[in-house]
């Protein structure tokens, strides 16, 4: 009996390959796919504690432990390199963090992702493991991912065995990207792209400075805000009609 072969589900990266289109079609002298993994207490800036680069027309690749990082990133930043992550404002946050130069052209491939899929279900999020799973790409396991996260999270001191086991998993997520971006070629609007990856560079900005606030305002708010919510709660009261126990204006016209 003749058996025949299951169709392969062709992904992104196979139908840009029909089209003709590779890395080698972008106008850079270099691409470079990065990974930081880091630690950061709530509401605080990162703490790089490895990184990992791929250069993708040469295939050099670069592993770092944070006491190897110097005072430079070990790849150029400039206007003739594509700086490729998925959520880049995490890896540039981590530039700024270590006093490095923010990166001149940023391709961030989650928010092409979320371009790509605006206003459609997708497979499994909007993650690095979901825009994988979208374009029929293997990634590494939801527990595993979890369990290096919760071992990166825990800020050392770890084991010759750990960090290597954390420098496996951050090129897990640059290896990933390196599939990714063939796959995604055809659906990427480069100008515009790059546009949102100045954002992304702008986003990390934003997030290192934090929103300025009068840290003793903010402290007064604090120590008095049960008092502050019963004394709005008595002039709502006071100004509004009550129905069912809420409170409502009563008429619309009062409201402006």
């Amino acid at each position: 009996m003749l058996e025949v072969p299951r169709r392969r589900r062709l992904s992104g990266g196979d139908v840009a390959a029909a089209q003709g289109l590779s890395i080698h079609d972008l106008p850079f002298t270099e691409i470079w796919a990065v990974d930081f993994e880091f630690g950061a207490d709530p509401g605080e800036n990162p703490e790089p504690v490895c990184l990992v680069a791929w250069e993708l027309r040469s295939d050099r690749k670069l592993r770092l432990w944070r006491d190897e990082f110097g005072s430079l990133p070990p790849y150029p930043t400039g206007p003739d390199v594509l700086f490729v992550a998925y959520y880049a404002s995490a890896e540039i946050g981590c530039h700024l963090a270590l006093s490095w130069p923010v990166p001149e052209r940023v391709l961030d491939l989650f928010p092409e992702f979320r371009n790509h899929t605006n206003g459609l279900k997708t497979v499994s999020g909007a993650g690095l493991l979901g825009a994988l799973a979208h374009f029929g790409l293997d990634g590494i396991g939801a527990v595993e991912k979890d369990e290096m996260r919760d071992l990166i999270l825990r800020r050392g001191p770890w084991t010759d065995a750990e960090r290597q086991a954390i420098l496996d998993y951050c090129e897990s997520d640059v290896e990933a990207l390196t599939r990714l971006l063939p796959a995604m070629l055809l659906h990427i609007d480069l100008p515009r792209a790059l546009l949102r990856g100045r954002y992304m560079a702008a986003s990390a900005r934003m997030e290192r400075n934090g929103v300025p606030v009068d840290v003793d305002i903010l402290e007064l708010l604090r120590r008095h805000w049960p008092d502050i919510q019963d004394q709005l709660i008595a002039e709502v009261d006071r100004d509004y009609g009550v129905y069912e126990g809420r409170t409502f204006k009563t008429s619309f016209c009062q409201l402006a």
